[in-house]
């Protein structure tokens, strides 16, 4: 049985680890991002409630699973099925030039063109990882990874 939980900072890799992983052994993929926020709405977060339901759907539906996103809570949640958790941490310039360079995403945005415009948002937010506290901080990913006693590793070269 193969179950996964990346987590890392945005432009870190976790949507290409995850689905590198999933394309080599054919497991279901979830990105939190997709149950976290209001379908077709930008920054507009669903109740916590329903994102963790859906996060149950999911893992229960599927006996291999990877999710991966940067929500500390959701991920800790996922830890009670003991999945491997992998912590992908390359740095601010890595997540940064990851950033610069990331192809359209049209799950979350309706042209690359409303992506590329909310660039310096993510840029902005991407930096302040490393100083700022919360579910989706550098200081909430070490936690969870250092409490964890499944199977883990930290990745911090791409």
């Amino acid at each position: 049985m193969r179950r996964v939980v990346i987590i890392g900072n945005s432009g870190s890799g976790k949507s290409t680890l995850a689905h590198k992983l999933a394309k080599e052994s054919g497991v279901a993929t979830l990105d939190l991002d997709t149950i976290v926020w209001e379908p077709g709405k930008i920054a507009v977060p669903r109740a916590p409630e329903a994102a963790q339901a859906d996060l149950d759907a999911f893992c229960n539906a599927h006996s291999d699973w990877i999710a991966e996103g940067c929500y500390g809570r959701l991920a800790e949640y996922a830890l009670r099925w003991q999945p491997e958790l992998i912590f992908v941490n390359p740095g601010e310039a890595a997540c940064l030039a990851n950033c610069r360079a990331r192809p359209w995403e049209p799950h979350k945005y309706a042209s690359k063109a409303e992506q590329d415009s909310k660039l310096k948002f993510l840029l902005n937010w991407v930096s302040d990882y490393y100083t700022r506290d919360g579910d989706m901080s550098l200081a909430r990913h070490r936690a969870i990874f250092d409490a964890y006693s499944g199977p883990k590793r930290e990745i911090t070269r791409q």
